[in-house]
Parts: C-alpha cells; structure tokens; sequence
C-alpha cells in the first residue's frame, strides 16, 4: 500500500477546502471505507491524501420532517434498515439496505458511499489491467467474461452499477444533496448518476471539492393515494445467498386506489451502468385496472432497448421474472 495523507476535518468547510482542485487533486473521500480501502490496497487507487468525513457533525442520521426524510450521507446502512418509518413506507428501500453485503458491512457502510462506490467489474478491479476507466486503450472485458457486465446504456465500458440503495431511492424520487466550494447544489436521483457515454472515468456527476451530504426522500403521503404510503418492494438476484452484489435487482413501487394503479414506479439494478428506469413497465400499469394488469406482459416490457453480451443474456430474462414477481407481490398484498 503506498503511503498517504489522512485528514479529519471538524467541519463541512474544512472538507470542501481539503477536496478542492488546489489542496485535493489527489485527495479521495473515506466514510466507512469499505470500498475505498479495497481499492487502495489493490493498488487501484493511489490517492495523494485521505479525506475522513467521520468528524464532519450533521452528516449522520434520519430526520423526518414535514415534506420527507432526510437522511445523512453519514448513516449506516444498518440503520437505514432498522428506521421504522422507512420499514413501514419505503419498504424497498429498507431492503435494499437489509440485504446489501453482510451484517459487519452493513454496521460500518453508508449512504453516501453505497451510493458513490467503484464498479465491480473484474478487469477494473484487477491492479495490473490498464482498462479504459482507469485511463487504459480498450475494455478488456468484451474479449473476456462478459458475465456481470451490462445489457443496455454501455458506450466503450460496459459496468453496472454495484449500489441498491440507489435502485431502491429511485422509486421514490429521491434527491442528493452537494456541498462544494461554489455552495450546495440539490439533484434528483436519476441525474445524480452518468454514464461511461457522459465520462468514463466516473460514475456520478461529483465535481473535485464537491460531497454528497444527505438525501431528501418525498414523504409517502406525496406519493401515495387517499393519504396512504405506496407499496414496494424489493427483489435481487445474487450468486450466493449472502454477501453479494446484485445480478440483478428490481424496486417496484406501486400506488393502488379505488382498484387502479394510480401511479408505478420500476428501477433495475445489475443491468446498466446506472439505475435502470423501466419506464414501459410504468407506462402499462399507470392507470390500468389491476383484475385487468397482466404481470408477466409487464415483465417483458422490463428492458425493451437490451443488447446482451455473449455470457449475460440471462440478465434479461432474469429482470423479466423480478419485475414479474414484484408487481404480482404488490398486487397480492
């Protein structure tokens, strides 16, 4: 591991101005370093200096307030799935956070850092492969083990996104809120995250000097009809039973009132380089009856713009059968 820098700053401040382009050209964020540490040890990442937000106050935590929660970038993802009212009325989201990575994970991870964790992907991730992501010629991986790679939104580098707290946050319209040396700056989910086609060399639209400080979640009462929090859920497929990352995941997210669905929402993980909308699945079933909703034509219409690789065409039929499972789930009760 070569040598760094570590800084703990006691104030937001503080740590703008260790990231800033002047100070932190080479400074990476640490919160529960789960990934981060991983990547240093790999020899991934050399990072100059190490910015701590362990010390920076406000950063941790759930707030409810009278349009939302707000939850810190700060909080575990344990505690995510612990909140009541996020068991009760962001359901998804609550699993999501319950079924990522292993309990000690789980204990020590944060929001902020599942949501601006590094791809997975083998050839990113192996120290002595010069991939285009880390400033290399070409994807190794499209003459190699396409497996995990995506099946839609790829341009030159073909990861998907690792986090399912995000999937999750999708369905709900969430925001992310920014710090940076300009001020603070408040996006929703879906335009807090880029594309390999955008920039290949990153994942979120994070500027140097810039961190993400909480994440605003509308209340369920905004959402949902009469009054009443939506239903949803969350469904992933995985390799092993326990500590791992997301073949593919699907939130659903649905509003039923007077026997129609007032509104949906559907997000994939584990199929593009960002959570995935199926936005022709919300289509089919806003407005549409539910004794008239057919679950399975729903699931085909989960990813009508796939182009699988040689090793992960099950991904697809596999986003087909979760979207299909997480309506009818909803749909039973």
């Amino acid at each position: 591991m070569n040598p760094f820098q570590y800084h703990e700053p006691q104030s937001l401040a503080e740590t703008v101005a260790l990231l800033s382009v002047e100070t932190g050209a080479d400074a990476h964020i640490i919160a529960g370093g789960s990934d981060l540490l991983d990547e240093v040890k790999e020899g991934i990442i050399r990072p100059a200096s190490v910015v701590s937000l362990a010390g920076v106050p406000d950063l941790a935590g759930i707030t409810e307030a009278e349009d939302g929660l707000r939850i810190g970038a700060m909080t575990t993802i344990a505690d995510i799935a612990a909140h009541p009212v996020i068991r009760t009325a962001y359901t998804a989201l609550a699993e999501a956070a319950g079924g990522l990575a292993t309990p000690q994970i789980r204990n020590v991870g944060t929001l902020g850092g599942n949501l601006n964790q590094r791809p997975r992907c083998w050839y990113y991730r192996h120290p002595l492969i010069p991939c285009l992501k880390k400033g290399g010629d070409r994807c190794y991986a499209l003459v190699g083990n396409t497996k995990h790679l995506c099946v839609t939104g790829g341009d030159r580098c073909y990861i998907v996104h690792p986090s399912d707290t995000a999937v999750a946050l999708s369905v709900f319209n969430a925001a992310v809120e920014i710090a940076g040396s300009s001020g603070k700056r408040t996006l929703p989910i879906g335009e807090f995250f880029t594309g390999p086609g955008v920039d290949i060399s990153r994942e979120t639209v994070l500027e140097q000097g810039e961190v993400v400080t909480r994440v605003n979640v509308p209340r369920p009462s905004d959402l949902g009809a009469e009054g009443q929090p939506p239903r949803s859920v969350y469904l992933k497929a995985r390799e092993r039973e326990a500590g791992d990352f997301a073949l593919v995941s699907v939130a659903v997210r649905l509003d039923v009132a007077n026997g129609t669905v007032q509104q949906a929402a559907v997000a994939l993980g584990g199929v593009a380089p960002v959570p995935y909308r199926a936005t022709e699945v919300e289509e089919y079933l806003i407005g549409r009856a539910v004794d008239s909703l057919d679950s399975t034509h729903a699931g085909t219409l989960s990813i009508p713009d796939a182009r699988p690789m040689t090793d992960n065409g099950y991904k697809v039929v596999m986003a087909n059968n979760l979207v299909k499972q997480g309506i009818a789930r909803l749909l039973a009760g």
